[in-house]
């Protein structure tokens, strides 16, 4: 499968959004970890800008960012959502208030613990009927998306936008399913591979392979080795390279991906 990628975004500790990142990414800056404040969601009106928690403004931050720089209608795309843990921080707050005599689990939080919040939240934001996937795929959620988004870039022939995220979660489930650092990125793939963007994604998917992801030992691995969605930034940091050519390995469970980034044309 070919793609344009036409835009992307990337928020993370160290890592405020594709201009900033970039660099620090190729190496042409040193990473320094910092907070990860993402700006507010422009999209929702002030009501839904409310209700929503960090792990959507974090999403809908990233989306906004690669729709911005892709030049590319946000109403008009398909879109693919993917996170391994959700929104546990909700989760956490409805397990508290059933265990807690006369808790009460507040309509909101429970609208916002479906793992499909997100996606909810950017459809109402860009005012959109074009369909919108949400995926949770434990550690592989970032190869699993992907392998979403270009599949159906590819098949349907229309641009799609992929957004991969997740925050630690707090509470007793934190303990056991520990995710260190908030990080989210965000791929705006585009079928026609003519088009100018800022590199091509060439990819093959072996569904039977078993192997581990290609994760060079830099400063930045920490995050990929501590977060699934973090797990991007060997990508990422080809992306922002302009492309070499070199194939990555993706581990996708079941199967691999091998990924080449190439300059367009």
């Amino acid at each position: 499968m070919k793609v344009v990628l036409r835009g992307s975004s990337v928020w993370g500790p160290g890592l405020s959004g594709w201009l900033q990142a970039a660099p620090v990414l190729r190496g042409d800056v040193g990473w320094a970890s910092s907070p990860v404040l993402p700006p507010p969601p422009g999209c929702l009106p002030p009501n839904e800008r409310r209700r929503c928690g960090p792990v959507t403004r974090l999403a809908l931050a990233l989306a906004e960012d690669a729709c911005a720089r892709s030049g590319l209608a946000p109403a008009a795309l398909r879109s693919v959502f993917a996170s391994s843990n959700g929104d546990g921080g909700v989760v956490d707050d409805i397990l508290g208030a059933v265990t807690t005599p006369g808790g009460e689990v507040s309509p909101t939080r429970f609208h916002n613990s479906v793992h499909n919040a997100t996606a909810g939240y950017w459809t109402i934001g860009q005012g959109t009927i074009a369909p919108a996937a949400a995926l949770g795929c434990f550690d592989w959620s970032f190869g699993q998306g992907l392998l979403k988004a270009m599949a159906e870039c590819v098949v349907e022939d229309a641009p799609v936008l992929f957004v991969a995220y997740d925050l630690p979660i707090p509470g007793p489930i934190g303990t056991v399913r520990i995710t260190q650092e908030a990080f989210g990125c965000a791929l705006l793939l585009d079928p026609a591979t003519t088009t100018n963007g800022l590199a091509i994604l060439d990819t093959a998917y072996c569904p039977t392979a078993v192997a581990e992801d290609d994760i060079p030992l830099e400063a930045l691995d920490r995050l990929a080795m501590g977060n699934p969605a973090a797990r991007s930034i060997p990508l990422l940091r080809e992306i922002a390279r302009g492309g070499t050519g070199k194939p990555l390995q993706m581990v996708c469970q079941p199967g691999i991906m091998h990924i080449k980034v190439t300059p367009c044309p």
